[in-house]
């Protein structure tokens, strides 16, 4: 992913956590679910309204089919890897307890050329901190996976390599998804619907390579059912 300014950057991790509801008051005064998305570009949806940011749009299809979950707070910046997601949190603390939580992390991990090893270690300590926030229920936490902005036009117009991010992914992807099976974490896999259509200009923003709207609401497609199941014994 484009790397940004680093004044743009520190701006991100001062504000990161402004987006979205506030922190949770206490559970037992309130009737509805509150939710905390983690990641980068994918979860601030970069390019899109807020309302298409594929967390925003998962939390309005549970409240249609009568899940109270709010709307998302987010903490998330386009070109954050895995140690500045890790260092945003803890600028943002205290943080409280969280209903539910989502982690899509690392393609900014891939892009910069981190090793695979890294990643693991890192993203380990994320996913054990998004537990920790929803109350230490593996039960109340979901992980996406990264999706293969190798597709994209902006690859091709950069002389990227798709064959080599493929690889590249699969292998951040394995070790997120053993990583969250160990620990028995839900685990979604919307990779192969970036591959099918996340070439095409309708799936995309202006920039050629963040997914637009109507990719997000493919991917939610896909979540939706796991984030049913899990909260549903919270009605």
């Amino acid at each position: 992913m484009p790397r940004w300014p680093k004044t743009l950057i520190a701006l991100g991790l001062a504000v990161a956590g402004l987006a979205g509801c506030a922190t949770p008051s206490n559970r037992n005064d309130r009737m509805t679910l509150d939710y905390l998305a983690l990641g980068d570009s994918y979860t601030i949806g970069e390019g899109v309204p807020a309302n298409d940011r594929w967390p925003v749009q998962l939390a309005h299809a549970l409240r249609a089919e009568g899940m109270p979950l709010e709307d998302p707070r987010i903490i998330a910046t386009t070109g954050w890897t895995t140690d500045e997601l890790l260092a945003a949190m803890d600028a943002a603390e205290p943080l409280g307890d969280w209903d539910f939580v989502t982690l899509l992390i690392g393609v900014n991990n891939q892009y910069r050329g981190r090793d695979v090893d890294d990643y693991r270690r890192e993203f380990t300590t994320a996913l054990e901190r998004a537990q920790r926030l929803a109350g230490g229920r593996v039960d109340r936490v979901l992980v996406v996976s990264i999706p293969d902005w190798g597709v994209t036009p902006f690859a091709t117009a950069n002389g990227k390599d798709p064959a080599r991010i493929a690889r590249e992914l699969d292998a951040y992807n394995a070790a997120a998804r053993e990583i969250s099976a160990a620990r028995s974490i839900a685990f979604v896999d919307i990779t192969p619907v970036s591959r099918d259509r996340g070439g095409e200009p309708a799936m995309l923003v202006d920039d050629g390579l963040h997914p637009s709207g109507a990719m997000y609401s493919r991917w939610v497609e896909r979540v939706l059912p796991v984030a049913r199941r899990l909260l549903e014994g919270t009605r």
